[in-house]
């Protein structure tokens, strides 16, 4: 280090960090190096670090460093620290050290929503069930709620140009922790401690609070008053009659402890309440520009889809309900329901390649968790031609196309339906459709009973039962469930709303560590869902297959799987080769 520099403390901070760089081999290098020079040819001493700022290659950063350096060299040494130039005149503290004034602490101000806006209304119909209440509301339930206190919609956007409406609040609120949402697959909401100190402070605003507060005995002083719904800007408080204080479509839905009826057997819609509607995914295009073609080709025969985005399947088919309001009395979200009947539609070419790359098993396994019985493959253009078809390609192709529709028929118990073309596939969807109206007895309308190319009305309908969504848990719990339905009566068509199958089906909503290891599993080329499903039986979770391959020596690793299922037979089977192959993935150790 040169003598002549005016800053030799410094400057040795700077040459230390400059050799760490380098022994790191870090791009620090650069601006340390810059700095040292910059700090060793300055001919003037710094009373403060601060004060190096001037020189080139010192920025702020890298001053505030040198502060923090010279702090600690001068509690080491007993030293009084520099103070800043221009702030002498501060009050210093026992060690010299200069004392910024204490700032005053900001009083963190109460969340108060906007009068009549979209929180503000969520955070009143939250409350209307009671403070100590241990089940939460749905949307739907919450929506018919608030809405009195709101002036905006929570359906239809304000702005025709624009997506949100005022249920976009609930995501303000549960980022205050004012609200927290529970429950799968159908959400609830419910207050929080601090959303009802929120909630109550709103009450009070409302009209006749202060009269409720006085009449309240003194075993009722810590119950929440109940707000006045308002209802076309006219309090239900104003009326004399006690009995209308709550909508008289609440009255229907709720019971005496005032929660909505959650009753545990299916419930049974009445013949005739209900039409059969056909739902496309949005995906399903005939291209990229012309969308809309097979929605209007099925409107021209008669059957108007509903085009959404569906977790599931190609297209499906609900019973929706005549009346809006009727799942809405039991707390279910929507107006339909799911049936049995669920299609994957498949283009050769992509059938051919969701086989190679796996994405056909993945299919037919979340089919299968789906609990839908009636599952369509919709196969077009069947004919294979490939141009390796003079090397054997085209017999190749045919001979795994084949392979994979007979295990689908015989294996999975799915039905198999082959069409020429996408026209064809349009045809087939239309007498779907018609079957189904039939065999349900639900026409678009209460008197259309027969339409062309429709072949008669069923004399027996089948009956549609609906599984209430709070029996649900999981995908699981669902399953179990339809089997012991079903086993009762195998005459009735059970099923969940669309909003609750959408939630069951998702690829990533609420999966279980079950699901979730399966999945993995079967990212390994060669593990089909019936092999995947034979190991979890076995290894429960990804630990517990870890562990059994870390308790054996490495050369035996290879041989666990087709040494533990040997006594399997068809497709379930694990021969050595893959058996290896798993080994390579679960059983590395390190």
């Amino acid at each position: 280090m040169s003598e002549d520099c005016a800053n030799p403390l410094l400057l040795g901070w700077i040459k230390e960090w400059l050799d760490q760089a380098r022994e790191r081999n870090s791009k620090g290098v650069t601006v340390y190096k810059k700095a040292y020079e910059s700090m060793k040819a300055c001919p003037l001493a710094f009373e403060h670090p601060s004060q190096a700022q001037q020189l080139n290659g010192l920025g702020p950063k890298l001053c505030d460093r040198l502060t923090e350096k010279l702090k600690a060299y001068c509690q080491e040494n007993g030293l009084p620290m520099p103070e800043v130039p221009g702030q002498g005149s501060k009050r210093t503290s026992d060690t010299g050290v200069a004392e910024q004034p204490a700032k005053k602490p900001r009083k963190a101000r109460p969340y108060v929503p906007a009068l009549r806006s979209g929180p503000y209304a969520l955070l009143l119909g939250l409350a209307t069930v009671g403070e100590h209440t241990t089940q939460g509301m749905t949307k739907a339930h919450l929506i018919e709620v608030a809405q009195p206190y709101c002036d905006s919609s929570f359906t239809a956007p304000t702005d025709p140009t624009k997506f949100y409406t005022a249920w976009n609040s609930m995501k303000t609120l549960i980022q205050k922790d004012l609200v927290y949402e529970h429950g799968r697959p159908l959400r609830k909401y419910a207050l929080s401690e601090d959303g009802w100190e929120v909630a109550k402070r709103i009450q009070n605003t409302l009209p006749g609070a202060s009269e409720n507060t006085a009449s309240a005995g003194s075993d009722s002083q810590n119950q929440v008053p109940q707000p006045a719904l308002m209802c076309g800007g006219r309090s239900r408080q104003d009326d004399d009659d006690d009995d209308i204080a709550m909508p008289a479509q609440l009255n229907s839905r709720l019971g005496q402890g005032g929660e909505i009826e959650s009753p545990t057997e299916p419930i049974i819609l009445p013949p005739g309440s209900f039409t059969i509607q056909l739902v496309l995914d949005t995906r399903e295009v005939r291209t990229s520009t012309d969308r809309d073609y097979i929605a209007n080709e099925l409107i021209k025969q008669g059957i108007t889809p509903q085009v959404r985005a569906l977790e599931l399947g190609d297209a499906v088919w609900v019973a929706k309900c005549r009346d809006p309001a009727y799942l809405a009395r039991y707390g279910e979200e929507g107006d339909e329901i799911m049936l049995d009947w669920i299609i994957e539609r498949k283009r050769l070419d992509d059938l051919i390649g969701s086989i190679k790359d796996g994405r056909f098993h993945e299919q037919k396994f979340r089919l299968r968790r789906s609990g839908i019985k009636n599952v369509i493959y919709l196969v077009e253009e069947f004919t294979v031609s490939h141009p390796d078809a003079g090397n054997g390609g085209a017999q190749k192709y045919q001979e795994m196309v084949a392979s994979a529709i007979a295990s689908t028929q015989v294996v999975n118990g799915y039905f198999m339906k082959k069409t020429r073309n996408l026209d064809d596939s349009i045809r087939y969807l239309a007498r779907m459709t018609l079957l189904l109206r039939n065999m349900y007895g639900a026409h678009d309308s209460p008197n259309d009973e027969s339409r062309p190319g429709q072949v008669g009305t069923s004399s027996s309908p089948t009956t549609v039962a609906l599984i209430h969504s709070h029996r649900l848990s999981s995908t699981q719990s669902y399953l179990t469930l339809l089997d012991e339905l079903r086993a009762k009566d195998s005459t009735l068509t059970y099923g969940v709303t669309f909003s609750t199958f959408s939630a069951l089906s998702s690829k990533s909503d609420a999966l279980s560590l079950r699901d979730v290891f399966l999945k993995m599993l079967m990212c390994t080329r060669g593990v089909t869902g019936e092999k995947a499903l034979e190991i979890q039986r076995l290894w429960q979770t990804p630990v517990q297959l870890v562990e059994a391959y870390m308790a054996l020596e490495p050369n035996d690793r290879e041989t666990l799987m087709s040494d533990r299922l040997q006594s399997l037979v068809g497709r379930k089977k694990i021969g050595k080769a893959l058996s290896k192959k798993i080994a390579e993935i679960w059983g590395e150790s390190g």
